[in-house]
Protein backbone atom coordinates (compact mmCIF):
# COMPACT_ATOMS: atom_id res chain seq x y z
CA UNK A 1 0.00 0.00 0.00
CA UNK A 2 2.86 2.35 0.88
CA UNK A 3 4.47 1.63 -2.50
CA UNK A 4 1.27 2.54 -4.33
CA UNK A 5 1.06 5.75 -2.31
CA UNK A 6 4.70 6.64 -3.16
CA UNK A 7 4.14 5.95 -6.85
CA UNK A 8 1.05 8.14 -6.81
CA UNK A 9 2.96 10.93 -5.10
CA UNK A 10 5.79 10.74 -7.68
CA UNK A 11 3.26 10.66 -10.52
CA UNK A 12 1.48 13.71 -9.12
CA UNK A 13 4.78 15.58 -8.79
CA UNK A 14 5.74 14.61 -12.33
CA UNK A 15 2.41 15.81 -13.70
CA UNK A 16 2.72 19.01 -11.70
CA UNK A 17 6.24 19.59 -13.03
CA UNK A 18 5.10 18.92 -16.62
CA UNK A 19 2.25 21.41 -16.30
CA UNK A 20 4.61 23.95 -14.83
CA UNK A 21 7.23 23.40 -17.54
CA UNK A 22 4.80 23.11 -20.48
CA UNK A 23 4.39 26.87 -21.06
CA UNK A 24 8.18 27.32 -21.11
CA UNK A 25 8.55 24.37 -23.49
CA UNK A 26 5.86 25.72 -25.82
CA UNK A 27 7.43 29.17 -25.80
CA UNK A 28 10.83 27.61 -26.51
CA UNK A 29 9.41 25.66 -29.49
CA UNK A 30 7.62 28.80 -30.71
CA UNK A 31 10.81 30.84 -30.36
CA UNK A 32 12.79 28.16 -32.20
CA UNK A 33 10.35 28.02 -35.15
CA UNK A 34 10.08 31.80 -35.43
CA UNK A 35 13.84 32.14 -35.09
CA UNK A 36 14.51 29.63 -37.87
CA UNK A 37 12.09 31.51 -40.13
CA UNK A 38 13.70 34.87 -39.33
CA UNK A 39 17.19 33.47 -39.97
CA UNK A 40 16.09 32.20 -43.39
CA UNK A 41 14.57 35.59 -44.25
CA UNK A 42 17.70 37.44 -43.09
CA UNK A 43 19.95 35.10 -45.10
CA UNK A 44 17.85 35.74 -48.23
CA UNK A 45 18.01 39.49 -47.67
CA UNK A 46 21.78 39.32 -47.19
CA UNK A 47 22.18 37.32 -50.42
CA UNK A 48 20.00 39.82 -52.32
CA UNK A 49 21.98 42.71 -50.85
CA UNK A 50 25.30 41.25 -51.97
CA UNK A 51 23.83 40.37 -55.38
CA UNK A 52 23.12 44.07 -55.97
CA UNK A 53 26.56 45.19 -54.76
CA UNK A 54 29.89 44.62 -56.46
CA UNK A 55 31.79 43.30 -53.45
CA UNK A 56 34.54 40.69 -53.53
CA UNK A 57 32.92 37.26 -53.82
CA UNK A 58 35.17 35.77 -51.14
CA UNK A 59 34.13 38.52 -48.70
CA UNK A 60 30.46 37.97 -49.55
CA UNK A 61 30.69 34.23 -48.94
CA UNK A 62 32.57 34.72 -45.66
CA UNK A 63 30.14 37.33 -44.30
CA UNK A 64 27.09 35.29 -45.25
CA UNK A 65 28.48 32.30 -43.41
CA UNK A 66 29.45 34.43 -40.39
CA UNK A 67 26.02 36.11 -40.15
CA UNK A 68 24.20 32.78 -40.41
CA UNK A 69 26.27 31.19 -37.61
CA UNK A 70 25.97 34.29 -35.37
CA UNK A 71 22.17 34.31 -35.73
CA UNK A 72 21.98 30.60 -34.88
CA UNK A 73 24.04 31.17 -31.72
CA UNK A 74 21.70 34.01 -30.66
CA UNK A 75 18.68 31.79 -31.33
CA UNK A 76 20.20 29.01 -29.21
CA UNK A 77 20.64 31.41 -26.27
CA UNK A 78 17.03 32.65 -26.62
CA UNK A 79 15.63 29.10 -26.70
CA UNK A 80 17.65 28.08 -23.64
CA UNK A 81 16.42 31.19 -21.83
CA UNK A 82 12.79 30.29 -22.61
CA UNK A 83 13.33 26.90 -21.00
CA UNK A 84 13.99 28.64 -17.69
CA UNK A 85 17.78 28.81 -17.76
CA UNK A 86 18.82 32.27 -16.60
CA UNK A 87 21.18 34.16 -18.90
CA UNK A 88 23.54 34.84 -16.00
CA UNK A 89 23.60 31.13 -15.18
CA UNK A 90 24.25 30.30 -18.82
CA UNK A 91 27.14 32.76 -18.95
CA UNK A 92 28.57 31.28 -15.74
CA UNK A 93 28.32 27.76 -17.15
CA UNK A 94 30.02 28.81 -20.39
CA UNK A 95 32.72 30.66 -18.46
CA UNK A 96 33.44 27.67 -16.24
CA UNK A 97 33.59 25.43 -19.29
CA UNK A 98 35.64 27.94 -21.26
CA UNK A 99 38.87 25.96 -21.13
CA UNK A 100 37.23 22.74 -22.30
CA UNK A 101 35.34 24.56 -25.04
CA UNK A 102 38.53 26.33 -26.14
CA UNK A 103 40.41 23.05 -26.38
CA UNK A 104 37.54 21.39 -28.23
CA UNK A 105 37.18 24.26 -30.68
CA UNK A 106 40.82 25.15 -31.18
CA UNK A 107 40.73 23.67 -34.68
CA UNK A 108 37.60 25.66 -35.54
CA UNK A 109 39.10 28.85 -34.09
CA UNK A 110 42.25 28.30 -36.16
CA UNK A 111 40.10 27.82 -39.26
CA UNK A 112 38.15 30.99 -38.48
CA UNK A 113 41.39 32.96 -38.05
CA UNK A 114 42.67 31.43 -41.28
CA UNK A 115 39.56 32.59 -43.11
CA UNK A 116 40.07 36.13 -41.81
CA UNK A 117 43.71 36.08 -42.96
CA UNK A 118 42.67 34.85 -46.42
CA UNK A 119 40.20 37.73 -46.72
CA UNK A 120 42.74 40.29 -45.48
CA UNK A 121 45.76 39.27 -47.57
CA UNK A 122 43.81 37.78 -50.52
CA UNK A 123 46.28 35.12 -51.74
CA UNK A 124 43.46 34.02 -54.06
CA UNK A 125 39.88 34.91 -54.92
CA UNK A 126 36.76 33.16 -56.17
CA UNK A 127 37.42 31.66 -59.60
CA UNK A 128 41.22 31.41 -59.25
CA UNK A 129 42.87 28.07 -60.01
CA UNK A 130 45.11 27.17 -57.09
CA UNK A 131 47.14 24.24 -55.81
CA UNK A 132 47.30 23.66 -52.03
CA UNK A 133 47.33 20.76 -49.56
CA UNK A 134 47.91 18.31 -52.42
CA UNK A 135 44.74 19.45 -54.25
CA UNK A 136 44.34 21.59 -57.37
CA UNK A 137 41.12 23.26 -58.40
CA UNK A 138 39.13 26.41 -59.02
CA UNK A 139 38.12 28.30 -55.88
CA UNK A 140 34.34 27.94 -55.58
CA UNK A 141 33.62 29.29 -52.11
CA UNK A 142 35.45 30.79 -49.12
CA UNK A 143 33.35 30.28 -46.00
CA UNK A 144 34.00 31.04 -42.35
CA UNK A 145 35.84 27.76 -41.66
CA UNK A 146 36.65 26.13 -45.02
CA UNK A 147 37.42 26.83 -48.66
CA UNK A 148 35.84 24.76 -51.43
CA UNK A 149 37.71 23.90 -54.62
CA UNK A 150 36.17 22.55 -57.81
CA UNK A 151 38.77 20.09 -59.13
CA UNK A 152 39.57 19.29 -62.75
CA UNK A 153 37.43 16.13 -62.43
CA UNK A 154 34.47 18.32 -61.29
CA UNK A 155 34.74 17.15 -57.69
CA UNK A 156 34.42 19.37 -54.61
CA UNK A 157 37.48 19.48 -52.35
CA UNK A 158 36.96 21.08 -48.91
CA UNK A 159 40.12 22.45 -47.27
CA UNK A 160 40.19 23.89 -43.70
CA UNK A 161 41.14 27.56 -43.75
CA UNK A 162 43.65 27.06 -40.91
CA UNK A 163 45.80 24.69 -42.95
CA UNK A 164 45.28 26.70 -46.12
CA UNK A 165 46.51 29.96 -44.58
CA UNK A 166 49.60 28.35 -43.01
CA UNK A 167 50.93 26.37 -45.94
CA UNK A 168 52.20 26.93 -49.47
CA UNK A 169 49.66 28.05 -52.07
CA UNK A 170 50.28 28.22 -55.81
CA UNK A 171 47.87 30.64 -57.50
CA UNK A 172 47.96 30.01 -61.23
CA UNK A 173 45.74 33.02 -61.91
CA UNK A 174 47.65 35.40 -59.66
CA UNK A 175 49.02 37.15 -62.75
CA UNK A 176 47.22 37.91 -65.98
CA UNK A 177 49.49 35.65 -68.01
CA UNK A 178 51.27 32.34 -67.62
CA UNK A 179 54.53 31.02 -69.01
CA UNK A 180 55.28 27.41 -69.85
CA UNK A 181 58.61 25.72 -70.43
CA UNK A 182 57.79 23.09 -73.05
CA UNK A 183 60.59 20.51 -73.29
CA UNK A 184 60.73 17.99 -76.12
CA UNK A 185 63.57 15.62 -77.00
CA UNK A 186 64.81 15.01 -80.54
CA UNK A 187 67.31 12.46 -81.82
CA UNK A 188 71.00 13.27 -82.00
CA UNK A 189 70.91 12.78 -85.75
CA UNK A 190 68.02 15.25 -86.17
CA UNK A 191 68.44 18.85 -87.36
CA UNK A 192 68.42 21.07 -84.28
CA UNK A 193 68.04 24.30 -86.25
CA UNK A 194 65.08 22.94 -88.17
CA UNK A 195 63.38 21.77 -84.95
CA UNK A 196 63.78 25.21 -83.38
CA UNK A 197 62.38 26.90 -86.49
CA UNK A 198 59.33 24.64 -86.46
CA UNK A 199 58.58 25.38 -82.82
CA UNK A 200 58.87 29.13 -83.33
CA UNK A 201 56.72 28.90 -86.47
CA UNK A 202 53.97 27.08 -84.55
CA UNK A 203 54.01 29.85 -81.94
CA UNK A 204 53.90 32.57 -84.59
CA UNK A 205 50.86 31.01 -86.31
CA UNK A 206 48.82 30.50 -83.14
CA UNK A 207 46.95 33.63 -82.00
CA UNK A 208 46.54 32.22 -78.48
CA UNK A 209 50.30 32.34 -77.84
CA UNK A 210 51.51 35.81 -76.89
CA UNK A 211 53.86 37.58 -79.28
CA UNK A 212 55.21 39.80 -76.50
CA UNK A 213 57.13 38.56 -74.63
CA UNK A 214 58.24 36.64 -77.67
CA UNK A 215 58.65 32.85 -77.49
CA UNK A 216 62.22 31.65 -76.97
CA UNK A 217 63.75 28.29 -77.83
CA UNK A 218 67.02 26.79 -76.61
CA UNK A 219 68.87 23.52 -76.34
CA UNK A 220 68.12 22.78 -72.73
CA UNK A 221 70.01 19.56 -72.18
CA UNK A 222 72.04 16.84 -73.88
CA UNK A 223 70.44 13.70 -72.52
CA UNK A 224 71.43 10.05 -72.74
CA UNK A 225 69.28 9.41 -75.79
CA UNK A 226 67.99 12.82 -76.91
CA UNK A 227 68.74 16.49 -77.40
CA UNK A 228 66.21 18.31 -75.23
CA UNK A 229 64.76 21.41 -76.86
CA UNK A 230 63.24 23.95 -74.44
CA UNK A 231 60.50 26.27 -75.71
CA UNK A 232 59.41 29.11 -73.41
CA UNK A 233 56.14 30.77 -74.35
CA UNK A 234 53.49 33.00 -72.77
CA UNK A 235 49.70 33.15 -72.94
CA UNK A 236 46.86 34.84 -71.08
CA UNK A 237 45.13 32.69 -68.46
CA UNK A 238 41.99 32.13 -70.54
CA UNK A 239 44.00 31.02 -73.60
CA UNK A 240 46.70 29.00 -71.86
CA UNK A 241 45.19 25.50 -71.98
CA UNK A 242 44.02 25.62 -75.63
CA UNK A 243 47.52 26.76 -76.61
CA UNK A 244 49.09 24.11 -74.34
CA UNK A 245 47.32 21.19 -76.05
CA UNK A 246 47.60 22.66 -79.56
CA UNK A 247 51.36 23.06 -79.23
CA UNK A 248 51.91 19.40 -78.35
CA UNK A 249 49.73 18.01 -81.10
CA UNK A 250 51.07 20.34 -83.78
CA UNK A 251 54.69 19.71 -82.74
CA UNK A 252 54.31 15.96 -83.17
CA UNK A 253 52.65 16.35 -86.56
CA UNK A 254 55.20 18.79 -87.98
CA UNK A 255 58.21 16.93 -86.61
CA UNK A 256 56.92 13.80 -88.36
CA UNK A 257 56.51 15.73 -91.61
CA UNK A 258 60.04 17.14 -91.32
CA UNK A 259 61.56 13.76 -90.46
CA UNK A 260 62.67 14.89 -87.02
CA UNK A 261 62.85 11.93 -84.67
CA UNK A 262 61.33 12.07 -81.19
CA UNK A 263 63.22 9.32 -79.31
CA UNK A 264 61.44 6.92 -77.00
CA UNK A 265 62.84 4.16 -74.77
CA UNK A 266 63.67 1.00 -76.67
CA UNK A 267 64.92 -2.34 -75.49
CA UNK A 268 67.05 -4.54 -77.74
CA UNK A 269 67.04 -8.24 -76.91
CA UNK A 270 69.94 -10.28 -78.27
CA UNK A 271 69.72 -14.03 -78.23
CA UNK A 272 72.96 -15.68 -77.17
CA UNK A 273 73.50 -19.22 -78.39
CA UNK A 274 75.01 -21.63 -75.94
Amino acid sequence: MDEITNIKEHADKAIEWIWAALPHLLWAIFTLLIGIYIIRVVNKLVRKFFAKKDYDQALESFLQSFISIALKIILFVLVITQLGVQTSSLVAILASAGLAIGLALQGSLANFAGGVLILLFKPFKIGDWISAQGVSGSVKEISIFTTKLNTFENQIAIIPNGKLSNDNIVNYNGEGTRRENFVIGIGYSSNIKKAKEILLQICAENDKIAKSPAPEVYVGNLGDSSVDISLRWWASNDKFWPAHFYLREETKKRFDEAGIEIPFPQRVITQVQA
